[in-house]
């Protein structure tokens, strides 16, 4: 016998597994199915009543939507408002935060930024003067050739 010439009720025993769901699926699915049926429920009166609010209102929104908009418009900007005043208000505080921990840093970095100039200072001064001894010898050995010639 082919597969052609199979029965078509062993042809659908093949579809289904030979070991049934285990008691954990079993119990899951009993629970599980009716709070679905109960979930779905609200959802549809959910819905329901958001339809006939909205086809009830819908009028009312209508007639004061001269009032309604620019009321909603007014409080979103008075909401903007606050919140960029917040923004700007947190801002400014880290940036203050930020220029007090530097200072603090330059305050406590201070005296050793003041030695190592002095340090500088003496250096240069030392160099300056070698210099200037070095440009005074020279020039008065080119006074003393020029007298000589």
């Amino acid at each position: 016998m082919g597969d052609r010439e199979r029965h078509p009720m062993e042809a659908a025993k093949v579809l289904i597994p030979e070991k049934g769901p285990t008691a954990t699926q079993a119990l899951t699915v009993a629970i599980m199915f009716p709070l679905g049926g109960l979930l779905l429920t609200v959802a549809g009166l959910t819905l329901t009543g958001s339809v006939i609010g909205l086809v009830v209102l819908a009028p009312v929104f209508l007639l004061f939507s001269p009032v309604l908009v620019p009321a909603a418009l007014l409080m979103a900007l008075a909401v903007a408002g606050f919140l960029a005043s917040g923004a700007f208000g947190l801002t400014g505080l880290s940036s203050l935060g930020y220029t007090l921990k530097q200072a603090m840093g330059v305050v406590q970095r201070a005296p050793e930024q003041i030695d190592y100039g002095k340090r500088r200072m003496a250096e240069a001064a030392g160099q300056m003067g070698q210099k200037t001894k070095d440009v005074g010898q020279a020039v008065q050995s080119r006074a003393e050739e020029a007298k000589r010639t």
